[in-house]
């Protein structure tokens, strides 16, 4: 059975206490903490590395680093990455894959003690992880382009959510990118649940209640 978990992504932290707010989130209940490594090639945006992964890891033991990579070869970052402790491991199906395609990195996410996702850019369709499915433990569908934070929601890419959930009800599926409590319901009623959320939480004065807000949106939509 899935379950309700909010991410919230540390891009919109200060990134001067990057430590503090992470664990500031934690102690407001959040469950895991999104990273998003950018390449300045896949995406233009330059932003965190296996260093900063680290040194947050140092810093925040018991926290599950949930790491999307927007990057052109993944597979080159499955060592550091795995090296740096992060806990899960989420690629772009759209990015260059090594010898044996996205089964073989998979496999070598996994060999490296990683959870293994896919990431969906808006253009691209459900059918793009079928043949993966099985092997994954999460599937990201970005509901901005991705890059950037502050982005708004693209409500027309919950028809995708609807159709991964229908076909795989028991897989952890993850939506980024405009989340708020004023969006949130769209994307837990076509079946996300796990909310990523960036400037929504960290512009906010009162940060535990969006938090509280985003996991209320997805437990009412899991218990309906």
């Amino acid at each position: 059975m899935v379950k309700s978990i909010i991410s919230p992504s540390l891009l919109s932290c200060d990134l001067a206490n990057i430590a503090t707010d992470a664990a500031q989130m934690i102690a407001y209940g959040a469950d895991w903490l999104h990273m998003d490594v950018m390449d300045g090639h896949f995406v233009p945006n330059l932003s965190f590395g296996p260093p900063v992964i680290a040194s947050l890891r140092k810093a925040n033991k018991e926290a599950f680093l949930d790491c999307h990579l927007m990057v052109s070869q993944p597979a080159n970052w499955v060592g550091p990455m795995s090296k740096a402790g992060a806990n899960q491991f989420v690629f772009h199906i759209e990015s260059e894959m090594p010898e044996g395609g996205a089964k073989a990195l998979i496999k070598s996410i996994k060999d490296a003690g990683m959870q293994a996702g896919i990431a969906l850019k808006p253009g691209t369709g459900a059918d793009a992880i079928a043949e993966y499915a099985d092997d994954l433990d999460m599937i990201l569908v970005m509901t901005v382009e991705p890059g950037f934070s502050g982005q708004s929601f693209m409500a027309n890419q919950m028809d995708k959510v609807k159709t991964i959930r229908e076909r795989y009800p028991n897989m952890n599926i993850q939506v980024d990118g405009g989340l708020s409590p004023k969006t949130v319901d769209n994307a837990t009623a076509a079946g996300a649940n796990v909310i990523v959320a960036a400037s929504a939480i960290f512009g906010s004065d009162d940060q535990k209640g969006v938090i509280d807000a985003l996991r209320a949106s997805v437990d009412k939509s899991l218990s309906s």
